[in-house]
């Protein structure tokens, strides 16, 4: 598996580099299309996400690079280096959040309904990015037999053959399911009359279930003690959206 798409100028051109920016554009065509649908300003949503968005990206490589410190110790440069994967999307999604926290509050905009246009786009977009996983061979599960890798595509089994070992492709089963939960949400928007901040902690939720279960899986997980960090915070994110969805049943519809 090459994790290099094409060379330009000299400069190797990794396909994890642009399935990431693949997901960024198409969240951003998709919020364009859900803002008629939520009555937002899509201008200043575009704005939000300005701010967001780079932030979003150091919170998920400082995440990542936080609980990988020993790696970058001798060769700090490194943490600059995020062609080759290292983003946490739990880092993303906390630093991207503050940021557009901070840009609600001096705009004095709801930043709940910012964040239920974002939700679908963003998930669509983890979907996406996960396939820059495949090319570069990682966030995988652990070993299995050649009997069960051989259910999948042929081009899955290549990927998921490393070492001489063929492995879970757990990052298909993280972007079936994050597209499965993008379908959901858009079928929120498009046909349910919810309530305000409704749409982002469903997106929290679906995605903290699934993640909880295919993290088990994952050799590479990020780690607390002996507890895996994604699960943590998945239990988290589950307990924070139930709290949210049963309190807020009577809240402001759009």
């Amino acid at each position: 598996m090459n994790p290099i798409a094409f060379n330009l100028f000299g400069i190797a051109i990794r396909w994890y580099g642009i399935l990431i920016a693949t997901g960024m554009l198409v969240a951003l065509i998709i919020a364009k299309i859900n803002s008629k649908f939520l009555n937002v300003d899509y201008d200043k949503f575009i704005d939000c996400a300005l701010i967001s968005l780079p932030f979003g990206i150091i919170g998920a490589r400082l995440y990542y690079v936080i609980f990988n410190y020993k790696l970058y110790l001798h060769n700090p440069i490194d943490v600059l280096n995020i062609r080759q994967g290292g983003l946490a999307i739990h880092g993303g999604i906390i630093f991207g959040i503050l940021a557009a926290y901070i840009y609600s509050k001096r705009r004095r905009i709801n930043l709940l309904t910012y964040l239920d246009l974002a939700a679908p786009s963003i998930v669509l977009a983890q979907s996406i990015g996960r396939w820059g996983n495949f090319f570069n061979q990682e966030a995988h599960g652990g070993e299995v037999s050649k009997e069960f890798i051989s259910k999948f595509p042929e081009f899955i089994q290549r990927g998921m053959f490393i070492d001489g070992k063929y492995y879970h492709p757990t990052f298909l089963y993280e972007s079936i399911w994050n597209l499965i939960t993008f379908i959901f949400l858009m079928f929120i928007i498009r046909y349910i009359i919810t309530k305000r901040g409704k749409i982002f902690f469903i997106y929290i939720l679906l995605y903290s279930i699934g993640r909880f279960f295919i993290e088990a899986l994952r050799t590479d997980s990020l780690m607390i003690g002996p507890f895996r960090t994604a699960q943590i915070i998945s239990v988290i994110g589950i307990l924070i959206s139930i709290i949210y969805l049963i309190s807020n049943r009577g809240k402001e519809l759009y």
